[in-house]
């Protein structure tokens, strides 16, 4: 059935998502900060345009934002011309942000105390996975609110998997994050080691890669890595922010992260080389320079 929703924020990600929601055929109001991008969307998919977030939530069952950190979701949600105040009764907000468990829980409290939902809901799969529409999303909140919702999520996802309540999202979005960036550093010394034992590393890659140490980090990351391109993919300023984030997490629940924490500390040292922009891969440039 063809649903009346608003997506807010049209970043990489959001831009795509939200094209699949109208591809499948709802009618899909869109707010961006940067108006021009929100017309250029519009142009491209057809939708509507709105001001401000509240305005694109008037009329709308299901709302979606993909916006950058907590500061971001809490303007779109409660500052001025939020969405939340003008949410229709018995809506659905359903954040793909990956932002801090304790405003995920904030947010879904606000909602839940006037009859309307808030759904944690970040995101994995990249830019790519956005545009082909196989994002993984991974939920926490209302249970019910989910199984409302996930029709809607399935146009842009392969996978949408309920964890539990309000912050089970973002805290399964975190241990994702720890994972990535151990997996990229293992891969970044491995190449790196490869080079200096003068192999042919594209070689190497292709033989480990049908054996325990495959992994989606190296299919999709090994070619570009040994090639020395960075330009693309998620972000190392954008990882930096997660890891925070993770941290911050394990301090309150007394989790050890030693690997996360070498990790964060390496991604600090690319930022502080200029490299903040570049893809999260882009580890392997420092083992190079130790050379």
């Amino acid at each position: 059935m063809a649903e009346r929703v608003a997506f807010l924020c049209l970043g990489t990600m959001g831009a795509p998502m939200a094209g699949h929601l109208v591809r499948a055929g709802h009618q899909v109001t869109v707010y961006n900060r940067t108006p021009g991008r929100a017309e250029a969307w519009v142009g491209e998919y057809g939708g509507h345009r709105a001001d401000t977030p509240s305005k694109a939530v008037s009329g709308a069952r299901f709302v979606f934002a993909c916006t950058g950190n907590d500061e971001d979701l809490r303007a779109i949600t409660l500052g001025e011309g939020g969405a939340l105040a003008s949410l229709e009764d018995g809506a659905v907000f359903v954040d793909h942000t990956t932002a801090s468990p304790d405003l995920a829980r904030e947010l879904s409290a606000w909602t839940a105390a006037r009859g309307r939902a808030f759904l944690d809901a970040p995101i994995s799969g990249g830019e790519d996975g956005a545009v082909r529409g196989a994002l993984t999303v991974m939920v926490g909140g209302d249970r019910d609110a989910f199984s409302r919702a996930e029709p809607l999520i399935g146009c842009y996802a392969r996978s949408a998997t309920w964890m539990g309540p309000s912050g089970a999202g973002q805290l399964t979005k975190l241990a994702n994050q720890i994972c990535i960036a151990g997996l990229l550093q293992a891969l970044s010394e491995g190449l790196a080691f490869a080079e200096r034992a003068d192999l042919d590393v594209a070689r190497v890659v292709d033989v480990i890669s049908r054996g325990a140490a495959q992994s989606w980090q190296m299919d999709q990351r090994a070619g570009t890595m040994i090639e020395g391109r960075f330009d693309f993919g998620f972000a190392v300023d954008w990882m930096r922010k997660d890891l925070a984030l993770a941290l911050g997490e394990a301090r309150r629940n007394g989790s050890g992260l030693p690997v996360t924490a070498l990790v964060d500390q390496l991604y600090a040292q690319l930022q502080a080389r200029g490299g903040g922009r570049l893809d999260t891969s882009s580890l392997i440039a420092l083992l190079r320079l130790q050379g």
